[in-house]
């Protein structure tokens, strides 16, 4: 059995190449002793299950595909595809996962997150992500017509980028202040994320014994698969 970690794919038309890539991924994936985890930001924007765009329906149909076969995808939200919903899930047979899940890798308890709460010193995002994640708030967007909820999503995706430019990296990262606290609350040692962009892996102590914080690399020209065996070995593996 393997278990395998991505994050931050920003699945979107201009970026056919990276799909075609996760689609090649997926069939070579698709057994049934696997598990894919994908950790927030698999598609740049998602505005709505009910957005049956053609470019939608190639992914959608590409996981169902994957999980008939035997493949068991779980998928957490990020900041850019929080609106995921019951329809997509169900469509594609995926799984969906909280924001902070623990599994178990070969004896060994590990946290799942996107990361984006861990970035504590981002106080403007933390500001729009509890305005967005409201459930009333989420419901009276999807209310809206499709056309009209495109057009708010580019006008956050613009204001997202003009935010990046003028934060530097330092708070836009997580705070080891809040990674000690997520990971203790848990009582695990072990942490896997992706968000900040910045794949690495950080050894630290906690509590008194060695823990480590593994950042996924997001895919941009390349993909990237941290990959687990069932005796808890690892792997990254590069997609081109």
């Amino acid at each position: 059995m393997k278990n395998m970690f991505i994050s931050d794919l920003h699945l979107e038309p201009e970026s056919l190449y990276i799909v075609d890539l996760f689609i090649d991924f997926l069939l070579s994936a698709s057994a049934k002793s696997n598990n894919l985890f994908i950790l927030g930001d698999f598609f740049e924007v998602w505005i709505g299950d009910d957005d049956n765009s053609p470019f939608n329906q190639k992914v959608v149909s590409a996981l169902q595909k994957a999980t008939q076969q035997g493949l068991k995808i779980h998928i957490m939200h990020g900041n850019r595809d929080f609106l995921l919903g019951k329809r997509f899930f169900r469509e594609t047979g995926c799984q969906r996962l909280p924001d902070e899940y623990v599994i178990n890798l070969a004896g060994r308890p590990t946290l799942l997150m996107h990361g984006d709460t861990l970035c504590t010193a981002d106080l403007s995002y933390l500001r729009f992500r509890k305005k967005t994640r409201n459930w009333f708030v989420q419901k009276l967007f999807l209310l809206k017509p499709l056309r009209k909820r495109q057009e708010i999503a580019m006008k956050m995706r613009a204001a997202s980028m003009a935010h990046t430019q003028t934060v530097t990296q330092e708070i836009m990262d997580v705070t080891l202040a809040e990674v000690e606290r997520v990971m203790s609350k848990h009582c695990v040692q072990d942490l896997i994320h992706g968000h900040t962009h910045r794949p690495a892996v950080h050894h630290f102590p906690l509590n008194d014994k060695p823990a480590t914080r593994t950042v996924l690399a997001p895919w941009h020209k390349e993909g990237y698969v941290l990959v687990y065996d069932s005796e808890g070995n690892n792997d990254l593996l590069v997609l081109r």
